[in-house]
């Protein structure tokens, strides 16, 4: 048998170790009012010391209990909390690498698609643009005529496939492109940015083979695939 005031004393004791602190105050003010029954000589109901300490032991338990029980629902739900975000972010993460794997792609298949090519132009009365590099003032071009223009490439390509000439040699000194400087250069390009009748010639031809006279608005040419 526990007296009154061992009773006090085990129940503080076990409030020390409970959370949340409401609890205790609840706890401390039943067990105050307990004590001062006790000191002011009044009676209290005559229950065993034994039942009286196993009904206050109840009620902590069942304290207890809910306290573990408050504190595992707030786990759960911040851990499903922490589940959605992270499904969130890894969606995210998926479409975003989706998008830089398509973007690349068609980079990559854009690139593969180019091809490269040198050329030498001749204009012509009929060019859109009648000046060139080597004739900024275009009096020879406007009293060239197409087929002055033509023969005249014909005997630069006769020349370069004889191996008489390097195309780069004859595109650097005779070609009225600025890519003379470059031995005709144009360096590599895709579908859509040349003048079609130039580009469809090009794509045509097998790397290190030369076309026949090709007609665009700029002039005459004749192109060498390089790429």
């Amino acid at each position: 048998m526990l007296s009154g005031g061992g009773a006090v004393i085990a129940v503080v004791d076990l409030m020390d170790q409970l959370e949340p602190p409401d609890l205790r105050e609840q706890i401390l003010l039943h067990e105050e009012s307990a004590s001062q029954g006790l000191g002011s000589g009044r009676s209290t109901p005559s229950v065993p010391g034994g039942a009286q300490s196993a009904h206050g032991s109840t009620q902590i338990r069942i304290r207890s209990t809910q306290i573990h029980s408050d504190r595992k629902r707030k786990k759960t739900s911040i851990s499903s909390a922490d589940r959605t975000a992270e499904k969130d972010k890894d969606k995210d993460k998926h479409k975003h690498h989706h998008h830089h794997k398509k973007k690349k792609t068609r980079m990559s298949s854009s690139t593969s698609n180019q091809v490269r090519a040198s050329h030498i132009l001749v204009k012509h009365q009929g060019s859109r643009r009648k000046a060139s590099w080597k004739d900024p003032e275009g009096r020879v071009i406007m009293n060239t005529n197409r087929e002055t223009a033509v023969s005249q490439l014909k005997a630069y390509r006769d020349d370069i496939v004889s191996g008489k000439a390097k195309f780069e040699d004859l595109a650097s000194r005779f070609s009225d492109c600025n890519s003379a400087k470059r031995g005709g250069d144009l360096g590599p390009f895709g579908r859509g940015q040349m003048q079609k009748p130039f580009e469809e010639a090009t794509y045509a031809l097998k790397v290190g083979d030369i076309s026949d006279i090709v007609d665009t608005d700029s002039g005459v040419h004749i192109i060498l695939r390089t790429g």
